[in-house]
């Protein structure tokens, strides 16, 4: 039996590894979308000695199918944006309680307590459906920072830049956690010069913008807040844990998360450290759903394990996840 601690208290790739082994098996009998598809690749669980025998699911997966390794109900639904009549995913949460520590111990893990900042998030996008898992975590990052001045701002950006600057000019610790378009938005109404704010985009544009290369949006974003560095997040409807990027787009991953990156010719092998190939996800959080997802996005990986997100493949839906396109 795998549990929760199991998974957040890992220290080392051997032990990410060991464990990891363990889940695929566990996924592999109790998933029945996952097995079917092990088996239509011929795969032997008791063969698989290494990440990279693993299979992965393909993320189209949770467009057609109920992914999931138990039989439990459904605590929470999470589902992916999309533009009218587009097939949106679907993630059937079992234990949200993974969910949450995921987020909050990869919080901590990459900046501290929770406590020590206000949060402010601009996702209006986000904040006009229903499901999603980003505001899922935003909401509940609000209240764990105990702060009276954190929240959500939808279209009152004149509101948001009396707030910004009014907390930033006395000391606090600030968070804007922003969708791509709504922050280029805010800085085309308002020019910053910001000491004590992060600005952490989500990416996506939904529509609004024309997509942008990261290098670029990014001097737009770092020029309009007045601030050094853009933060980012990876994260994504069928997963429960996050990468943050503190800047440059370089993305690092919480003890208990890894990326592989296969040859965008052939899935079923491995580019080498600074190659450019699919993203292939490790999230043992996800135990109770998949913890192995091929993605639809480019990028590279680096020896250190950070990585980096370069855009999507030509054929996959647009949509928000920290995506530029090439």
């Amino acid at each position: 039996m795998i549990t929760a601690n199991d998974i957040f208290t890992i220290s080392s790739q051997k032990q990410f590894e060991k464990i990891a082994l363990k889940v695929f098996r566990f996924q592999h009998e109790n998933n029945q979308v996952y097995r079917d598809f092990c088996d239509f690749l011929k795969v032997n669980p008791q063969q698989v000695k290494s990440l990279e025998q693993i299979p992965f699911l393909p993320i189209q997966f949770f467009k057609s199918h109920n992914v999931v390794s138990n039989t439990n109900p459904a605590q929470v639904t999470f589902t992916s944006s999309g533009t009218t009549g587009m097939i949106t995913s679907r993630h059937l949460v079992t234990d949200v309680s993974l969910y949450e520590e995921s987020y909050r111990s990869g919080f901590s893990q990459f900046y501290g307590n929770i406590e020590d900042y206000v949060v402010l998030a601009l996702l209006p996008s986000y904040l006009e459906r229903e499901g999603s898992s980003l505001i899922y975590m935003v909401e509940d990052l609000i209240k764990l920072s105990n702060q009276s001045d954190s929240g959500f701002y939808l279209h009152n950006h004149d509101d948001l830049i009396k707030k910004l600057t009014e907390l930033d000019k006395a000391g606090q610790n600030v968070i804007l956690i922003g969708v791509t378009y709504a922050l280029l938005d805010l800085i085309e109404k308002h020019q910053f010069q910001l000491q004590n704010t992060i600005i952490m985009e989500t990416g996506g544009m939904k529509g609004k913008r024309k997509e942008m290369i990261r290098e670029e949006l990014h001097e737009q974003l770092c020029k309009g807040f007045g601030v050094s560095a853009i933060h980012s997040e990876y994260g994504m409807t069928e997963l429960l844990g996050q990468a943050y990027s503190l800047g440059e787009g370089i993305f690092e991953c919480p003890s208990w998360m890894n990326i592989l990156v296969r040859d965008p010719e052939d899935a079923l092998t491995y580019v080498k450290a600074g190659k450019t190939g699919g993203i292939n996800v490790i999230d043992l959080a996800n135990i109770n759903s998949c913890s192995f997802i091929a993605t639809q996005d480019l990028g590279k990986k680096y020896p250190n394990n950070s990585f980096e997100v370069l855009g999507r493949f030509d054929n996959s839906d647009i949509r928000g996840c920290n995506l530029m396109v090439l």
